[in-house]
């Protein structure tokens, strides 16, 4: 029962041309298929490992980032008297009240200038973000008009290195250090002293209330409490929740996008792969009427071509993933829609895209291949031996 499929495979290698075209043609399609989930996995990846489960952000109800947000002085003292705050080593409240707003800067490659977050933070801000450490430099010093800049953005802006001066709030500012914050979105900020940063940019409120949680079970009776208290206006996510609504909407976007150009170039890789199997099958009528006549059923032949194309789907589905795998090294950068500034982030495999990418080359070989299987597996026996 072996002797079709044995047949039908080394044909593969006999026609090596039209196997390397077939399966390139797949390969293509695999590659774009696996590169879009990879893009919007990355996306998603940065924003959503920006957070952590144990922090709770505090924005203005209504507010989909801390850009739009805005907390009062007061309502930032009431949610600082919460008994679900956790303390620190040093006795201190591990919690932060922050500033963020956009600047534009240049870029240093293309001059163009870009959306950049800048983030007032309080003592405890590097505290409650393990993931971020200092590289380069020192930290600010508070009450003066030093800042400290991401990997990201000492790297790709004007006047972000360390040493280098930015201007914005009608005030000059030394970059004194560099931080590294991993692949999170921190990487894309400029951090400084909070009191300062509201003052040079005229902000009589705080943008966020970031607080560690003294035990994350505590969230809900905290969330309901802040929410339905008639003195504030906020509302209270945890940080992950936060920063993966943050992601939604660009990762959706991507997403369609590329499964929308995945269906049309997959539609010509199927369409290939059937020209090539009705070839096949066209090439080798005396063949498959031979195996017939030596007593191979129907099921055989069919089972045989299936398995023929699907290989090629899979050689094609492998060489793509290959080949997509390297763009985990590219890092691009695009705009967050909810708060408006440029974000870099890497292209992300996991295992998930890999085995959705392979099933995908499969389902493309299976399809490519099925109706001339059927072909081959119907002909007369008769009819077949008497073909030149």
């Amino acid at each position: 029962m072996g002797i079709p499929y044995y047949y039908s495979f080394r044909n593969l290698w006999t026609r090596r041309l039209t196997t390397i075209l077939t399966a390139s043609g797949m390969a293509l399609v695999v590659f774009v298929f696996a590169a879009t989930l990879m893009l919007a996995e990355g996306l998603r990846k940065t924003l959503v490992d920006t957070g952590s489960y144990d922090n709770v952000v505090v924005i203005r109800k209504s507010a989909t980032s801390e850009v739009q947000s805005g907390v009062e002085r007061q309502q930032a003292s009431v949610i600082e008297s919460q008994p679900e705050v956790a303390m620190g080593a040093a006795g201190r409240l591990l919690l932060a009240k922050e500033l963020v707003v956009l600047i534009n800067l240049p870029k240093r490659e293309t001059g163009k200038p870009a959306n950049v977050i800048i983030r007032g933070i309080g003592p405890a801000s590097m505290w409650l973000r393990p993931q971020v450490r200092l590289v380069e430099g020192r930290m600010p010093r508070q009450g003066s008009a030093e800042v400290i800049a991401g990997a990201s953005i000492a790297k790709r802006f004007k006047g972000g290195g360390l040493g280098e001066t930015l201007r914005f709030g009608m005030r000059d500012w030394t970059v004194v250090g560099v931080f590294d914050a991993g692949s999170t979105g921190f990487s894309s900020e400029i951090w400084g002293d909070v009191d300062q940063l509201m003052q040079a940019f005229r902000r009589p409120v705080y943008s966020s209330v970031l607080f560690k949680l003294r035990d994350p079970g505590e969230f809900g009776r905290f969330k309901q409490r802040i929410e339905n208290d008639p003195r504030l206006t906020v509302e209270a996510k945890r940080e992950t929740r936060y920063y993966l609504d943050q992601s939604e909407a660009m990762s959706k976007f991507l997403t369609i996008l590329g499964i929308a150009l995945t269906i049309i170039f997959s539609l010509g890789a199927i369409i290939g792969a059937m020209i090539t199997m009705f070839a096949a099958v066209a090439n080798r009528i005396v063949e498959i009427g031979t195996l017939r006549a030596l007593g191979f059923g129907q099921g055989s032949i069919l089972v045989a071509f299936i398995l023929e194309s699907l290989f090629l789907g899979l050689l094609g589905g492998l060489v793509g993933l290959f080949f997509a795998s390297f763009m985990q090294l590219v890092t691009i950068s695009t705009m967050n829609w909810q708060s408006f500034a440029e974000l870099a982030f890497s292209f992300t495999l996991t295992f998930e895209i890999a085995w959705k990418s392979l099933l995908f080359s499969l389902v493309m070989g299976f399809i490519g291949g099925v109706l001339p299987a059927f072909r081959a597996a119907r002909m007369n026996i008769v009819d077949a031996l008497r073909s030149t």
